[in-house]
């Protein structure tokens, strides 16, 4: 009997600090759901002032927070956060994968990775095709972006498209070589008329005309 007594009590014991932890960490996950609600905010209207200059004049971003039920409380918290999107004034928003094309969602992210970067020193970025899916202006105004973005981060982009690349200060060509302990990929730096080459080659393919060199040398010059 007196066992069975002392695991009662010990039971009780656990029951009670049970107890004190939930609510500890329902105090706890309180006051991160309201940071998030003012990150939230602040970030939507980051976001929002980053479209219009990557022509996305008419869309509308913005992170939606929801409550989830006490079965699915974990160590993120209580709420389940989404980014949704319209790409066009009257389309109701959704999540913005499933909403924004190709090209529009590479656009979302390029926003997101300056709004969230911040007055951060000392970083590199690195943007892997974040132009993919646009061309001619749009492409145009990802680059323009993207050389404001170079002037305080280190920024390095992976591009096939000459309008970005002739926004960059530096030029490097990526090349794939076949040896016979496999493909083998290197980058070179290019000069000022190798890079024009290039830009050209970009813009026309492997036969670069006299009208191709022309148009790199004015995508050069702005």
């Amino acid at each position: 009997m007196i066992g069975i007594e002392d695991s009662a009590g010990a039971l009780a014991e656990l029951a009670d600090n049970e107890r004190q932890w939930r609510d500890y960490y329902r105090q706890v996950a309180a006051v991160v759901a309201g940071n998030r609600l003012t990150a939230a905010a602040r970030l939507d209207a980051i976001v929002t002032t980053e479209l219009p200059p990557l022509k996305l004049e008419g869309a509308h971003f913005t992170t939606a927070i929801t409550d989830l039920p006490p079965e699915q409380f974990g160590p993120l918290g209580t709420q389940q956060i989404r980014f949704e999107a319209s790409t066009n004034k009257g389309m109701k928003a959704g999540p913005i994968d499933r909403i924004a094309s190709g090209g529009e969602l590479a656009r979302f992210l390029l926003a997101l990775k300056v709004a969230l970067e911040g007055d951060a020193a000392g970083r590199t970025l690195i943007f892997d095709e974040v132009d993919s899916g646009v061309g001619g202006a749009v492409a145009a105004a990802v680059g323009e972006r993207l050389a404001r973005l170079g002037k305080t981060t280190q920024t390095l982009v992976v591009t096939h498209s000459p309008q970005v690349a002739a926004k960059g200060d530096h030029h490097m060509r990526i090349a794939k070589t076949a040896t016979d302990s496999g493909v083998i990929s290197a980058t070179e730096p290019l000069s000022d008329e190798a890079r024009t080459e290039e830009i050209a080659r970009m813009l026309a393919g492997e036969q670069i005309t006299a009208e191709a060199r022309a148009a790199a040398l004015a995508l050069l010059e702005r």
